[in-house]
């Protein structure tokens, strides 16, 4: 007898978000839902403006859909107020934006340090120290953002992601504000740290290239989700890649 699927780790239905502008009302989502399994690599693709970094923000509970629902590990993001949001991203999540998001007035140790002492980890800064380690940032630790170029600011960002040791990672864009050279040795960086950790990752880019690592790839169209073409065994990336 075949066991069960174990349940997946995000599951969204029917996700709808408008906004109001001075045009009128905008549709962003309509019925867009997906499933992602544990250990899964999702990549979501679209263009410039078609709501990938809106979707992002509805799975991760960082803000509620007009319509719909999404469950993240078990639990209707939508029964939970701002706060209980925020503790189970916390428990259970990573992030990893286009723009770094690092504090400026923070080191590099610093920053990586951050997310560890909100989780109430008593000594941080051993464990934040091996993640920089793993990056390749060890002789950079003191330094502080504007003192690192995009790329190191990248590979601190993602030291920062997953020094918590996350259960799923969303990935924003992650190498659009760098070079083609610099962004490929991010991407390479990404995918390792994410197979070594066992992470859910869950990707929104526009770079088909990017999206051809990823085991499975979506492309979000006037609003909704659709299947792309599976890839035949072996087959390595999609083009581009």
């Amino acid at each position: 007898m075949e066991r069960p699927s174990p349940p997946p780790i995000l599951r969204a239905e029917e996700l709808g978000k408008r906004v109001t502008s001075p045009e009128g009302t905008l549709e962003i989502l309509a019925g867009a839902g997906l499933s992602v399994a544990a250990g899964e690599s999702l990549a979501v693709i679209g263009e410039s403006g078609s709501g990938k970094s809106t979707l992002l923000s509805l799975l991760a509970g960082l803000d509620l859909p007009t319509s719909g629902r999404v469950w993240l590990d078990g639990t209707d993001l939508t029964t939970l107020d701002e706060d209980g949001r925020a503790r189970l991203r916390g428990r259970l999540v990573g992030f990893v934006f286009q723009s770094f998001q690092l504090v400026p007035s923070l080191t590099a140790l610093e920053n990586v340090m951050l997310p560890l002492e909100l989780a109430g980890r008593d000594d941080p800064r051993p464990a934040a120290l091996e993640s920089l380690a793993r990056v390749g940032l060890a002789a950079r630790v003191r330094h502080y953002p504007s003192q690192l170029s995009g790329g190191e600011q990248q590979r601190v960002a993602l030291a920062r992601a997953f020094s918590t040791r996350p259960r799923l990672l969303f990935a924003d864009e992650p190498t659009g504000n760098l070079d083609r050279r610099t962004g490929e040795r991010v991407s390479e960086l990404l995918f390792r740290l994410n197979e070594e950790h066992a992470t859910t990752l869950v990707l929104v880019t526009h770079d088909p290239g990017l999206a051809g690592h990823c085991g499975r790839t979506l492309r979000l169209e006037g609003g909704r989700l659709h299947a792309e073409p599976d890839r035949p065994p072996g087959a390595g990336p999609r083009p581009g890649a």
